[in-house]
């Protein structure tokens, strides 16, 4: 593999042409069956790329996710997998030649972003990497028709580093999917006696393992480090909503401090607590899910600039209440407390709000993600625009990847998607995308045109 494959296949932005860019070609003359093939990074022959197109997209509203506002009448020029040209019918000439894509009657918007998704389904006891990997593959093809162009993937759920191959084959083109970020196994705080799962999260005593637990999982690939720094949640006999502290602070400290100065970046799972305030003490990056969010800890947050991912309707869903109500025998409930923390975080000045699902392949079906958007409106009180700029500018910011998608703008990725309607007026329409294309490539075209 040549040596700067690697280092661009990591970050998630590799093309088919770039791949192919950066490969030898097959002994002359060819000997095989077929036209000359190019050769791919792992020896084997592909169908060498068709030569980069111009396209040239009528939008009839093009949605700008650095302010918000919609604009009329627009065209997009792209050659290849970049934008090219952005502006008014009036203003951008379309080159000679250029396919043209005609959706007048349609909304573009950026390709959506989901910050927190888990590709591979929980791994089970008999369960095979095979059997995970075509679970897995299938997720990533059903976001991305959903209109999700990139994906951070928070933990591989028991299969190991199985979302680095992953991501690298989408990387590669040998399958279809979002521009991933991926987490790989995680890493939790053992509890006495815990036997460690190789598949599974790293498990770790002291500050030491901490540290080295970063190092490994950056070596394998990961290009953010899960961290759990609160466990679950409990009711105590009067209401009040207690939450288990896993880390101590001096530990989750050197595992966000280890992390940055690898140059990644760290997601915090919690639910609330003492474990909660101190990942946003120790400076984690972002904040996921946050029931017990309280004003003091938000301020905390903004003032640090960290990010705030509720992930909303996977922990609002019915399930949620069922436990509650065994556990509790009807008395007490965590979805009002959560919407309440989620609505004020929200609507504090300086927190950025970003759109994760949670997918999983449990409660929450892979392609069905656009539901977040609904529930950041009408729970969490957030505009349409706010809450699609949640999924496109805000999560491309928190995934340092801003320069390259997130907007629709002149030399980034031409990721993008298309409704009937009016997502502004209707936030509903992100859960029936009909357009999608990433990196100049159409997925999926399902819009009449004018």
């Amino acid at each position: 593999m040549p040596r700067n494959f690697k280092l661009v296949a990591t970050f998630g932005m590799l093309s088919m042409t770039a791949l192919f860019a950066q490969v030898q070609p097959p002994p002359a003359p060819w000997r095989g069956a077929g036209p000359v093939p190019c050769v791919g990074s792992d020896k084997g022959v592909y169908p060498c790329p068709p030569p980069a197109r111009v396209i040239a997209i009528h939008a009839g509203r093009l949605f700008d996710s650095k302010t918000g506002q919609m604009s009329a009448r627009q065209v997009i020029v792209i050659s290849g997998e970049r934008i090219t040209e952005v502006g008014s019918e009036s203003q951008v000439k379309i080159p000679a030649g250029a396919e043209v894509i005609d959706l007048r009657q349609a909304t573009v918007l950026p390709g959506l972003i989901d910050s927190h998704t888990h590709m591979f389904n929980a791994r089970k006891p008999n369960g095979t990497t095979e059997a995970s990997m075509l679970i897995a593959v299938q997720n990533a093809g059903n976001d991305l028709r959903a209109g999700f162009t990139a994906a951070r993937d928070m933990t591989s759920h028991g299969n190991g580093y199985g979302d680095v191959e992953l991501r690298e084959a989408i990387n590669r083109g040998i399958i279809d999917g979002p521009r991933m970020q991926v987490s790989t196994r995680g890493i939790r705080w053992a509890a006495p006696g815990a036997k460690e799962n190789p598949l599974d999260a790293a498990l770790v005593h002291s500050i030491e393992e901490a540290r080295a637990a970063v190092r490994d999982q950056v070596a394998h690939g990961a290009d953010w480090i899960k961290l759990y720094p609160a466990g679950a949640y409990s009711f105590t006999p009067t209401g009040k909503a207690e939450y288990e502290l896993t880390y101590p602070l001096p530990v989750v400290e050197a595992l966000v401090e280890e992390t940055h100065k690898l140059g990644k970046k760290a997601g915090c799972h919690v639910y609330g607590g003492e474990g909660q305030k101190n990942a946003i003490l120790a400076g984690c990056d972002t904040i996921e899910h946050g029931f017990g969010l309280n004003q003091e800890e938000v301020n905390m947050m903004a003032a640090k600039r960290l990010f705030y991912d509720p992930t909303g309707v996977r922990y609002t869903e019915p399930y949620m209440d069922d436990n509650d109500a065994k556990n509790t025998g009807g008395k007490f409930r965590m979805i009002p407390i959560f919407e309440k923390a989620a609505t004020m975080a929200a609507a504090t000045k300086g927190i950025k709000v970003m759109m994760g699902s949670g997918a999983d392949g449990s409660t929450f079906a892979h392609g069905t993600q656009a539901l977040e958007f609904e529930w950041l409106v009408k729970r969490a009180g957030l505009t349409p625009a706010r809450a699609i700029q949640a999924g496109t500018t805000i999560n491309a910011e928190a995934m340092g990847w801003q320069d390259q998608i997130g907007s629709i703008d002149k030399g980034k990725f031409a990721d993008l998607i298309a409704v009937s309607g009016d997502p502004l007026a209707d936030i509903t329409e992100l859960q029936r995308v009909k357009f999608v294309m990433k990196g100049g490539k159409v997925i999926r075209h399902e819009l009449p045109a004018k």
